[in-house]
Parts: C-alpha cells; structure tokens; sequence
C-alpha cells in the first residue's frame, strides 16, 4: 500500500518544515537540472529558504545571462501589452518615474559639489571620492593637452613672425611683390596649412 497524498499546507513543525524543506530542494535542483539536460532547455532556478539563504541553479552556470535573457522577453512583452500612451495613468507613471530620476540627479549633483554628505556611508564616500579622482584626472589630462597644442601654435606663430621658420620642416616659397597672400607647405603636401592674410 503506497503513502497517502501530503496535504499542501504550511508544515508547523519546525524541525519537519526544515527536514522536508532540505529534501524538496535537492529533488527541485536535480529536477532542474534533468530538464535543463534532456530537453537542452535553459532553466534558472532560485530558492531562498525561510533564514534567507539562497539556494540556485543555472544551465552551464550562466544565471545571469538567463536573467538578461528573461528581462528582455518580459521588456517585449510589457511593450506589446503597454497601456495607451496617452492615457493619464500612463503620462503619471511616466512622470513618477522622472521625477525620481531628477531627484537622484540632483542628490548626486550635491554630493559631487560637497553637500549633503552626512548621510553617506563610508563605502558611498570612498565611492565618490574615486569618482571624483578620476574625474579629476581626465580633466587635468585634456587641460594639459590643450595647453601643449597652445604653446605648439604660439611658438609657430612666433617664428614666423621672426623669420625664423625651420626650412627643413617648410617649402617656403619666393613671394613676389604684387602676391598678397603666401603659404606655407610641408614637403610632399599640396594643401596649405597656414595663410596669412
């Protein structure tokens, strides 16, 4: 005579809530993973117990990859099923959504000028300050940049304002009397990289 059918109801006792707990979750695992083997499926299982703990498996591992997977369908099919837009619900939930985004901008903004920063952690706070480091290198790297690339055309400008430009770098050409304009060209070049008027 085979056991009697379990009654689906909440087990009271603990010690047997946790023994059948245990013994469910290794079947569901295994049965995951039989489907996920013989029908070349890709199966994402999640489980987290009464204490919290979590317990997953994932074809080949990948957990996130299905995720994304799973994200993406449901995206499509809230788009294929999306209310009107131009329904007042939707136009509110829109704007709710801005809202709250305008809200974290603005917060960071104050955190990036030094305000608000007493409700910070101290990890927020080590995030920031690297955020800002970094920031602060590529901007001292463009601003050196651009001071090289100045002091490059300020010399140009200098010599050849003094005739002293390096003939091995410029073809100067003889320049008549009645010619108001000259260039100047790098060897092997046709087009003019500098006319003064």
């Amino acid at each position: 005579m085979g056991r009697g059918r379990v009654q689906l109801k909440r087990i009271e006792n603990k010690i047997n809530r946790q023994v059948t707990f245990s013994k469910r979750r290794t079947g569901l695992l295994k049965k995951a993973h039989e489907i996920s083997v013989l029908c070349d499926a890709d199966v994402a299982l999640i489980v987290f117990s009464t204490k919290g703990k979590l317990f997953e498996y994932a074809t080949d591992s990948c957990m996130e990859r299905i995720l994304e997977r799973y994200e993406r369908y449901s995206y499509a099919e809230r788009q294929i099923t999306a209310p009107d837009p131009n329904s007042h619900a939707s136009w509110t939930l829109e704007h709710a959504k801005l809202k709250a985004r305008l809200e974290i901008l603005q917060k960071n903004h104050r955190h990036y000028m030094g305000e608000d920063l007493d409700s910070m952690s101290l990890k927020e706070l080590q995030n920031l300050e690297h955020q800002l480091d970094n920031a602060l290198k590529h901007i001292r790297s463009r601003k050196e940049n651009r001071v090289s690339l100045h002091g490059i055309s300020c010399r140009f400008l200098q010599l050849e304002a003094g005739g002293m430009m390096p003939t091995a770098w410029y073809n100067i050409p003889q320049v008549s009397k009645s010619t108001s304009k000259h260039s100047f060209q790098a060897p092997g070049h046709t087009s003019s990289i500098f006319s003064p008027s």
